[in-house]
């Protein structure tokens, strides 16, 4: 008895020491340990990395950049099965315990003393949340300690739902997808609350290892993991027998899912992350911007489709390059579907295999056990490329273009036939904006961005060819000549000891038409009567009023050649030059970013230049829809202030903004209003007598434009536009070599521009700018560009300034082909 009762009290003072010693060491460690704990409060206003996403003007996702994919969530957003799901999985005594759950503590103590190492953890969901907010990831006691301390400070601090929330939105669960909405969408491309249990019960089993228990790695041991977690709910109570049962049957359909693209503008996409890094550095990629561009969704896949149609025609008219490669050499039967599957799509073409040929059409195989047929009419286009230049014989029949095995490429027809296609050789660019302020409303800076990220708007610098010459003309208007002024289409010579051999500058029909008018030279695009125009305005005087318009004075020759387009340019700077065509005279920067938000605030607003008149604000008014209110500050203010209302601006604006007030800047005049509206006026005779006549198509009289082609046809332009849409194309190779002998701008990039603004204006009336005062329309002689005499058969009507409207009649003789006596100064030369 006595022995008994001795044990017993060493027993309790055994206990009572341990107890002390634990006690002593906690209250030691928690001394330690507590002035570095971070504070709980910081949890209130933790901001959870999320990428920047870049959206359209009318809010479709266009791209999403950041390692962590993430979609925060409120808890009473979530299904309850959600939650269910994962006390099942982490942590089932979560509403009832205090942070720190003694049973896993002591489980994982265990686990340390009989192996060294911590394996479960006995990490409750406050304690997960402690440490992915603020601790590292290292298994040691001491962050173990720093859990079990913060968890405590956490619960206290914090409500139960509160805590629940930080940890769904936080946990890593594979796949660079951080919080459940995220797993979600990765997973199964929908919300959570579109999920089913089993589905729930997946995603719940991921934290332990989103590697191991992942559904897309292993979908065995994800199934496993899953039902146990379905298991563990029913014995719970959280679901029934019933649901249990249902959704152990449940196949694996996990699939990898990328962010939902719902709009594609890839190089706009880029554009964007570009100047959101210049501005932000790496937390661009963190902080959940959401950043929205002026592109019009519409535009965009007109711009796509139209581009990739273009080069698909170019193709068409230099012949076929022949299959990719032949299956039936290269790989055994069962692996022709295999090797097609993993063949990625280039843009709008899709990989396929000839199975048969017959006389009238081909089969083929596609992805995913998919067929279809090659009708003749859509591969009789195929013959033999040799050259850009040369092709060989027409085929008779499919089997001189196909053989069964081809891996070849074919795209869908806007018939929806599959038609024999290749991979283009040359590129294009299309960048169409809106000419009174520069918004960008659709970008495509090559065929396929994920084959080249090279953006061929804003980074290929290229000759600029014909498509210049207008502003070399509006110069000549400015300094003094007419649309009237007689100029010779007559051969000239240059020499020049600086000079190799002589310059022989010539049209690019190697023909010539004697004396015409000014308006006829621009809008037949004659280089000799380019040049004689730059001549006599002076190079001097031109690049004067080139760099009013915006062009850069090192881009721009200081020779002849400057008429002829030699200027070297990126097809958005040309663009920018010709928005001061069609606005009325202003110079506006083109800028494709309007708001950049987060959750909390406005970051950024664009103010873009506006291109006014002298009744600006009226305009401005009537422009964006603000019917009230309007105020104007004095005339030689730079900027308007205008109060939003409802529908306004809602390009960069949305609607719970509507009340902000911003302040356009006025753009600055670059070209006098009357210079401007006889430009107008001529380059709408490129569309109805000239080199732009495939733009007839349209049936409009408010469009003006202008072709382009440079030396050898290594460039082909075209840039059009009314005054509410500008829309410039380019067309040409990498590497600088030609695009082929018969390929100019009227043929290579006007079809491309045409079927852009088929869809850019459908629908909307004709636009047409009120004519300036300090013009006057006449009758002159065609022939002589004067006054036309009564009766003369042969009289127009021409547009003049006042101060330079013919005051003579026609009635003297005009200059012959042969008339040319012409002496030319060394600095006019190259």
């Amino acid at each position: 008895m006595k022995r008994s009762v001795k044990f017993l009290k060493f027993l309790c003072w055994s206990i009572l020491t341990v107890a002390s010693g634990i006690l002593l060491v906690s209250a030691s460690a928690y001394l330690y340990l507590s002035p570095s704990l971070p504070s709980v409060d910081s949890l209130r206003d933790a901001k959870l990395q999320t990428p920047l996403r870049v959206y359209s003007q009318d809010n479709l996702l266009i791209a999403e950049f950041g390692e962590k994919r993430r979609s925060p969530i409120d808890i009473e957003d979530t299904p309850p099965s959600l939650t269910k799901a994962f006390m099942a999985a982490e942590d089932d005594r979560f509403y009832s315990h205090p942070g720190v759950d003694i049973v896993g503590l002591l489980r994982a103590a265990v686990q340390l003393v009989s192996t060294g190492n911590i394996q479960s953890g006995g990490s409750t969901i406050t304690m997960q949340v402690a440490k992915n907010f603020f601790l590292s990831h290292e298994r040691v006691f001491s962050r173990k300690f720093n859990e079990i301390l913060l968890a405590l400070q956490i619960e206290r601090q914090l409500s139960k739902d509160e805590i629940f929330e930080l940890y769904l939105n936080k946990i890593y669960l594979g796949h660079r997808s951080y919080g459940v909405e995220a797993a979600a969408q990765v997973y199964y491309g929908q919300s959570i609350n579109e999920l089913n249990l089993a589905q729930i019960a997946m995603i719940a089993g991921l934290p332990k290892a989103p590697s191991r228990y992942n559904p897309i790695n292993d979908p065995q041991r994800s199934l496993i993991r899953r039902d146990w977690i379905l298991g563990r709910m029913k014995d719970l109570g959280y679901i029934s027998e019933t649901d249990f049962r249902s959704a152990i049957t449940e196949p694996v359909t996990a699939s990898y899912h990328g962010a939902k693209i719902e709009l594609q503008a890839p190089y706009v996409a880029e554009m964007v992350r570009q100047q959101m890094f210049e501005q932000y550095g790496s937390e661009t990629y963190t902080e959940g911007f959401r950043v929205f561009t002026t592109v019009d969704s519409h535009l965009q896949e007109a711009a796509n489709l139209s581009v990739a149609n273009g080069l698909m025609a170019y193709n068409e008219r230099h012949g076929y390059l022949g299959p990719v490669t032949n299956l039936v050499q290269d790989a055994p039967e069962e692996g022709w579907q295999t090797q097609l599957n993993k063949t990625p799509d280039q843009g709008i073409l899709q990989p396929a295999m000839v199975i048969t040929v017959d006389d009238e059409q081909a089969f083929v195989g596609l992805k995913n056990d998919n067929t279809g047929t090659l009708s003749w009419d859509n591969m009789s286009w195929a013959r033999p490329f040799l050259s850009v230049n040369s092709m060989g014989p027409t085929p008779k029949k499919p089997a001189d273009i196909l053989k069964p095995g081809d891996q070849i490429w074919v795209r869908i027809t806007s018939k929806g036939e599959y038609r024999l296609a290749q991979e283009p050789q040359a590129q294009s660019a299309l960048i169409s904006m809106h000419p009174d302020n520069g918004a960008v409303l659709a970008l495509v800076g090559g065929y396929n961005f994920y084959d080249s990220m090279y953006n061929r708007a804003t980074q290929a610098v290229r000759q600029a060819g014909s498509s210049f010459k207008p502003f070399v003309y509006a110069s000549a208007l400015a300094n003094g000549m007419t649309p009237a002024t007689i100029i010779n289409d007559a051969p000239i010579v240059f020499d020049d000891a600086q000079l190799e051999d002589s310059w022989r500058p010539n049209n690019d029909n190697m023909k010539f038409n004697g004396p015409m008018r000014l308006r006829e030279g621009l809008y037949r695009s004659r280089n000799l009567v380019s040049i004689r125009v730059l001549r006599q305005t002076g190079i001097n005087n031109t690049i004067r009023f080139l760099k009013q318009i915006g062009f850069k004075e090192s881009s721009l020759s200081r020779d002849l050649s400057l008429s002829l387009g030699n200027v070297s340019m990126t097809p958005m700077e040309l663009a920018s030059g010709y928005a001061a065509l069609a606005n009325g005279g202003y110079q506006v920067e083109p800028y494709f970013i309007t708001r950049v938000v987060t959750d909390d605030e406005v970051l950024y607003e664009a103010q873009p230049v506006v291109a006014c008149d002298s009744d600006c604000a009226t305009k401005l008014a009537t422009e964006m829809g603000i019917i009230e209110g309007t105020q104007t500050e004095n005339s030689e203010s730079e900027f308007v202030e205008l109060p939003l209302t409802e529908n306004t601006l809602n390009d960069v604006l949305s609607p719970q903004e509507e009340n902000r007030t911003i302040k356009p800047k006025i753009a600055k005049s670059v070209m006098s209003p009357q210079v401007n509206f006889i430009m107008n006026d001529i380059l709408r005779d490129v569309i109805w007598k000239g080199t732009g006549r495939r733009a007839q198509a349209l049936n409009r009289h408010d469009i003006g434009g202008k072709t382009g082609t440079t030396n050898d046809s290594k460039d082909a332009w075209f840039v059009g536009f009314n005054p509410k849409i500008l829309t410039a194309v380019w067309v040409g190779m990498d590497d600088y070599s030609t695009l082929g002998r018969w390929e100019y701008g009227a043929n290579a990039a006007l079809p491309t521009w045409l079927s852009y603004m088929k869809v850019a204006l459908d629908g909307k009336p004709e636009t047409k700018r009120p004519q300036p005062e300090g013009l006057v329309t006449l009758k002159i002689s065609r022939e002589t560009g004067k006054l036309a005499a009564p009766g003369d058969p042969n009289a127009i009507f021409e547009i003049f300034r006042k101060e330079l409207a013919p005051q003579q009649f026609s009635d003297e003789s005009i200059p012959s082909l042969n008339d040319i006596n012409e002496e030319f100064s060394p600095e006019d030369l190259f």
